[in-house]
């Protein structure tokens, strides 16, 4: 079975930190570019961050520009986004995506995860 599971995410105070995984079973995730996306209650689904299959490019949305970082893993078939100095406006469910094209030059989705709750919070 093709999957994306998303692991990581839950309740963090303002400015802390926490590290979402995303790995694959029954396909190789070096062969597509992944990305990060965030939902938030009451709003559209957004593209956080975009990572080449290679490892080598990467992509930031504004927002969280020089506080996130996404990564590959050592051991292949995982993705990491390591999201620091959280805000409240962070909270949103994040979802991994094996992504059809390039990073930030993608045309499509191929596979999405169910997603990960990030709630962020005093």
């Amino acid at each position: 079975q093709l999957q994306l599971v998303e692991s990581g995410g839950g309740l963090v105070q303002p400015g802390g930190s926490l590290r979402l995984s995303c790995a694959a079973s029954g396909f190789t995730l070096d062969y597509y570019a992944i990305g990060w996306f965030r939902q938030a209650p009451g709003k559209e689904r957004e593209g956080v961050s975009c990572i080449s299959n290679s490892g080598g490019s990467t992509n930031y949305a504004d927002s969280v520009k020089g506080r996130f970082t996404i990564s590959r893993g050592n051991a292949k078939n995982t993705v990491y986004l390591q999201m620091n100095s959280l805000k409240p406006e962070d909270t949103a469910v994040y979802y991994c995506a094996a992504l059809q094209g390039s990073c930030p030059s993608y045309y499509g989705v191929e596979y999405w995860g169910k997603g990960t709750l990030v709630t962020v919070s005093s």
